[in-house]
Parts: C-alpha cells; structure tokens; sequence
C-alpha cells in the first residue's frame, strides 16, 4: 500500500480507536524486555543476531526444527510476522494462563489473529517466520544478569499438503516454562486495534511496543532522550555514510504512524530552536542532534 494510501488508513484507524472504548478482546499482552528490544527487523544471514538498548541486549540464535525427515535448520526470525506471532501467543496464552496455546484450527484463522490477510504469500511468510521463532534461542540480558529462553518449547510442524505423517497446521503449541512465568510476571499491556493498524512495519511495531512500555512505566516522569540513542536501540539495520540520516526518516515516519493510532501517547515534535538562543530542557522531550525536538508532553 502507497504511503498517502496507508496514512489516510492509519488516520481512519485512529479516529475509531478514540471513539470507542477498548473491549477485553482488544487487550494483547507482550514480553516487557521484547518491548524495548525487539527481533530483526530484515533478514539475517548469519546464524545470530545481536541488539543493544541501554543496559539491556538480545542475543537471538537460529536453530533447527523436524519437518518430518529429521532436523531442518531455520534462519534468525525477522520482521513484522515472527513478532505479531509471539505477541499473539503470548496473548493466548495470558487470557488462558496455560503454557498449551491453541493458534487457531488453520492457518486462515491464525493469520485473521495477527490482522493479515488470506493472500497466497502470506502463508508461506508465516510458516517460514513461525518454524524460525519455534527453532530460535534467546538471550536476554540486563545489568549483570542474563536470562537464556527457548520461548517454544513444542510445535509440530507446519508440514507441506503432500506429507502424508500428519494434518498440515500444528494447530496447538506449548511455551517454554520460564518464558510463560516471565509473560505472567512482567508483561505489557497493548491495544491489539493498534497492533492490527501498523502490521505492515516492523519498526512501527517496535516504536508502538516501546512506546507502550516506556509511558506506562514513566507516570508522567519526564523523558529526554538524543537521536544517537534512539539509533543505538532501534537503528541496528541503518549502517553506511548515510545511515543515521536515513534512520531518523524512517523512524520519524513510524512514529508519525504510531501516534495515529495510539491516542495516549502525549509524544510532540517542535521545531529549530532560532540561532543563539539556549536549549532548554523541556518536559519529556526527545532532542535531535541538529536541534528538533521530539518526546512527551
């Protein structure tokens, strides 16, 4: 979809998120650390993936999974698929507090869960993401402290129409323990209208995520925080002479579509301070190294 196309769609979104009180169905939940650092958002070639945010870090390994003839190794889960199916998952399995999730009696209704729609691509996007988030490992660390997760413990594979040792779609799954007391413990509410809205953009999804958990967590704090930083913790795929530039572009026109459809979010830009005249430290704000500003109100 065109950008004038998905913005106008985006802005349509919002004005019914507004309008309408969220129900107990548009309640999702989310890893509080996968929040804040997510998965990669383009494809990996090597077999591990490293993010940086702050004090906090995530390690993602490839691994293998048996698609009916023994161990088939899976690439590092990217983009904006893997992450709607592990929020999703984590959803399930929040409403039911069960580790055994149900993703739907095919692969149609699961992909009706992340907001996709039924085209023919779609299917093997999802189960070419979904092998790869059930076969990967992940690290986690925080200040001195790191948490070593295989968020599927186990899955049947989606297997191919013409193999004849099982039904195609795996139908059900089971989380890894700690994982699950991890999602009980310390997940973030989001709005799944939201979620649906940007499931086109891997990075809106990451800004939208961070967003939610970051304000949640603030209670009206201020936040300041210097482009550099925000690059260090979502930028990871922006490198070369351009590539801070080409950051700040892409992550501007995210943000633009987050705030459409996340109301609560009081996130302003203001322009260029004039020549000369000191920059104050303004509530909440987000400051551009070449003077914009961005942040809370």
């Amino acid at each position: 979809m065109k950008t004038p196309k998905l913005l106008d769609k985006l802005l349509a979104d919002g004005e019914l998120i507004r309008a309408n009180t969220p129900l107990r169905d548009d309640l999702a939940f989310h890893h509080s650390l996968l929040c804040s650092i997510g998965l990669p958002r383009r494809p990996v070639l090597s077999r591990e993936f490293l993010r940086r945010a702050g004090e906090g870090w995530l390690h993602v390994q490839a691994g293998a999974l048996d698609l009916g003839d023994g161990p088939v190794p899976q690439p590092v889960p990217y983009g904006a698929v893997p992450r709607l199916a592990l929020i999703w998952i984590s959803t399930i399995a929040r409403r039911s507090n069960s580790r055994e999730i149900f993703i739907g009696r095919s692969a149609s209704e699961f992909l009706g869960m992340l907001g996709l729609d039924k085209q023919g691509h779609r299917y093997c996007t999802l189960r070419r993401q979904l092998h790869a988030l059930a076969a990967c490992r992940l690290q986690m660390g925080f200040r001195g402290r790191t948490i070593n997760e295989a968020v599927i413990k186990r899955i049947d594979a989606w297997l191919p129409a013409a193999h004849s040792q099982r039904a195609t779609w795996p139908g059900s799954l089971v989380l890894d323990a700690e994982f699950f007391e991890e999602l009980v413990q310390h997940s973030v509410p989001l709005d799944a209208r939201a979620l649906h809205a940007l499931r086109g953009s891997a990075l809106a999804l990451d800004v939208y995520m961070w967003l939610a958990h970051r304000l949640h967590r603030l209670n009206h704090r201020p936040l300041w925080l210097p482009w550099h930083t925000l690059k260090d913790q979502f930028g990871h795929e922006y490198q070369g002479t351009h590539g801070h530039g080409d950051f700040c572009t892409s992550f501007k026109l995210a943000l633009r579509k987050v705030l459409m459809v996340y109301p609560e979010a009081r996130v302003a830009r203001q322009g260029r301070p004039r020549p000369r005249q000191p920059l104050r430290r303004l509530p909440g704000e987000l400051l551009d190294v070449s003077g914009e500003r961005i942040g809370k109100r």
